[in-house]
């Protein structure tokens, strides 16, 4: 099998039968359901993008193993070319969301490609690991699986769970160990696009403190999402409706956010990547090198959705007539300075690039810390922006179903903007509100904000992580300089 088509995609979906509960519901089909189908019909036009003729070069490349056309996203990057190809691949991915489908399944497929190349670090847990790294990277390029991930224990305890030790009762953890796999029980959370993906990585968590008696939480391993067993336990949907006017982001990039609860899940052997081993779960993301390719997927879906914010400010600002006013310039060249900020780190990491030791073409990672630590502080300032620009415009949109109906006349004629008729002020704002207010906006703000974890952790780690002493070094020899 080669890249998946759109249809193809779907078909895999309806036959796969996952456990997957909305509230007191369990959900049959996804692509049928109204707070799920939107997305898996964005997710089929990803995949459907690997099929168009002009897109085909930027979009999949020969498999090593069958010649086939696989996914690009796959790839692994020898040269800075194959990083720039990887990265126009992405680029096509994401602005098509307008960088609102966080978890489109290239970020995942760019960490499975860093755990083949580095199967040797899982040779150290286990000479099986390692294999069952390069086998499961074969796996899911030649099917183009959609996959998504979970990392993080349930929180029953903030105070315990800081410390690195996992609340034993509830967290995810190893029970039992036979000749076909090992059992495990309890649950993870956050496994975003869970209901829409063919399989999970449950990856080590980043958290866990190395010592004797977290061995039982500490594994790597991937699994169907329809392994008995498992259940999907969806939050509140997003998808309010089916109208592109009134719902524009929500209908179609709904990705759902799910807690994943493990009764007794036999993981095949052949399926396990680490076991039973702290140090080297903890040590996973920077020895592997796959934080690196996970971030560059990040700033490219940054710079798409930085690109879509400032490009509706920007119209906003024209279809009001305000773009004149300092203020609002000001405002408006801030999100441009964001674009930039972006652009330049990923530029900075493609250029600076350098083969790590696994023999992979590496981004650099310091421009790509920057930007995942800064950006969760620059799009809730960037929505608020939005707000402040578009102001009382924002609740002045009556809903699609209002155009056509006795009262389209007064809309018709009151609801015009300076450059916009009444019917295309209402899709701009009410692409605004998806954007800026609305329950899709604000679990997007709250995505972004923790979207590598706690904020505080991550300059923490940046921070330890940084090379910090050729400066210190140049401050002593300036002091100890004479002239």
């Amino acid at each position: 099998m080669a890249a998946r088509t759109g249809a193809e995609y779907l078909d895999g979906l309806r036959h796969r039968s996952a456990e997957i509960w909305l509230g007191d519901e369990r959900i049959e089909d996804v692509t049928t359901h109204p707070a799920l189908r939107g997305c898996a019909q964005s997710m089929a036009h990803l995949y459907d993008m690997q099929h168009d003729p002009a897109l085909r070069d930027e979009m999949t490349y020969a498999s090593p193993t069958t010649g086939d056309r696989v996914g690009l996203s796959f790839i692994t990057p020898r040269t800075q070319k194959d990083l720039e190809r990887r990265s126009r691949m992405m680029f096509h991915w994401s602005r098509f969301s307008g960088g609102m489908l966080g978890r489109s399944s290239d970020y995942i497929n760019v960490e499975i490609m860093a755990a083949a190349a580095a199967a040797e670090f899982y040779n150290r847990n286990d000479p099986r690991f390692g294999e069952n790294a390069r086998r499961y990277y074969d796996y899911a390029r030649e099917n183009d699986l959609c996959m998504t991930h979970t990392l993080v224990n349930p929180q029953s305890n903030r105070a315990l769970t800081a410390s690195g030790h996992p609340s034993a009762d509830i967290a995810l953890r190893i029970v039992d160990e036979n000749e076909d796999g090992m059992v495990v029980r309890g649950a993870r959370i956050l496994a975003t696009l869970g209901p829409l993906a063919d399989e999970i990585m449950v990856f080590p968590s980043t958290v866990l403190k190395a010592a004797a008696d977290t061995k039982t939480f500490a594994f790597a391993f991937t699994i169907p999402c329809n392994t008995p067993g498992m259940k999907l336990i969806c939050r509140e949907a997003l998808a309010y409706g089916e109208s592109r006017v009134d719902h524009p982001l929500g209908s179609r990039f709904e990705e759902m956010d799910t807690i994943v609860v493990f009764d007794d899940v036999l993981v095949p052997w052949d399926r396990v990547f680490l076991k039973s081993d702290p140090d080297l779960c903890s040590q996973h993301f920077p020895e592997t090198g796959c934080l690196a390719h996970m971030a560059q997927q990040v700033a490219i879906k940054n710079i798409c959705k930085s690109e879509f914010v400032l490009g509706i400010a920007c119209s906003v600002a024209e279809a009001l007539g305000s773009t004149e006013f300092q203020h609002v310039q000001e405002k408006i060249a801030e999100c441009m300075i964001n674009l930039e900020l972006m652009k330049a780190c990923l530029r900075a990491a493609e250029a600076d690039a350098q083969i790590d030791k696994w023999g992979v073409m590496c981004p650099d990672r310091v421009p790509l810390d920057a930007a995942r630590n800064i950006f969760p502080k620059m799009y809730p300032r960037m929505v608020e922006i939005l707000q402040l620009l578009s102001a009382s415009s924002l609740m002045m949109i009556p809903p699609d179903s209002a155009l056509d109906s006795p009262i389209a006349q007064d809309i018709d004629r009151y609801m015009v903007a300076a450059n916009r008729d009444a019917r295309e002020r209402i899709k701009l704002f009410r692409l605004a509100w998806d954007v800026a207010c609305s329950a899709f906006a604000g679990r997007q703000v709250l995505y972004e904000r923790f979207f590598f974890g706690d904020p505080v952790r991550m300059m923490s780690v940046l921070y330890r992580t940084y090379d910090k002493q050729p400066l210190m070094d140049r401050v002593s020899a300036f002091l100890a300089r004479d002239d």
